[in-house]
């Protein structure tokens, strides 16, 4: 390895270290800012509780037992709500792509879906669904699903153009067509999607 390569990756070393170092610091100030602000009620610890009394209610969960069952409980719903609503997202997407009169239809729909406050839907869900696990879900998969079909369904709409006449040129079907290249040109927007969908339901949840 020359010198100039041994200098390039001890300076992606030394930057990586920084950025983890600033973030690191960044967490502990803010938590540090969080507890001084709590003890000395500058702001209401009633409401914005405090990082010590966070830690208590996590040990006092701990001892007693119940945390894990919680910590599971709450993976549980994530999970069955992500999984959901990508796979509804991805299958709906598919169909506004393959069929443009659908989206036209559709897309005043979407739009005032995704306006909707949805986190304050949260009574009537549990009045719908009930208080248990089930309200959570749908909850969740509220706030994600719209996010899912729009986000894919762009990206199938950014595939290029000329590619897509090459490949008609050579006689590929719709199926062939989306198979082999709206999907995998579209990776970077589902795969930017899976990252928003996640933060979505962790909120819904």
């Amino acid at each position: 390895m020359s010198k100039a390569q041994k200098k390039f990756l001890f300076q992606k070393r030394m930057e990586n270290f920084i950025v983890l170092l600033v973030q690191i610091s960044i967490v502990i100030g803010f938590l540090w800012i969080w507890e001084y602000c709590s003890q000395k009620k500058i702001i209401n610890p009633f409401i914005f509780s405090s990082p010590s009394r966070i830690w208590e209610t996590i040990s006092t969960l701990y001892a007693s037992g119940d945390l894990f069952l919680h910590i599971y409980t709450t993976l549980y719903e994530i999970l069955i709500a992500f999984v959901l609503g990508i796979s509804i997202g991805f299958v709906i997407a598919i169909l506004l792509y393959e069929f443009p009169l659908l989206a036209r239809i559709v897309d005043p729909f979407l739009t005032m879906l995704n306006s909707l406050p949805k986190v304050a839907l949260g009574p009537i869900i549990i009045i719908w669904a009930g208080a248990n696990i089930k309200s959570i879900i749908v909850m969740a998969l509220l706030i994600n699903l719209i996010v899912s079909i729009v986000n894919i369904y762009n990206g199938f709409l950014n595939t290029d153009s000329n590619k897509i006449k090459l490949m008609k040129t050579f006689h590929a079907n719709k199926f062939q067509i989306l198979k082999n290249l709206v999907i995998p040109s579209s990776k970077n927007m589902i795969i930017s999607s899976l990252k928003l969908n996640i933060s979505m339901t962790l909120i819904g949840s």
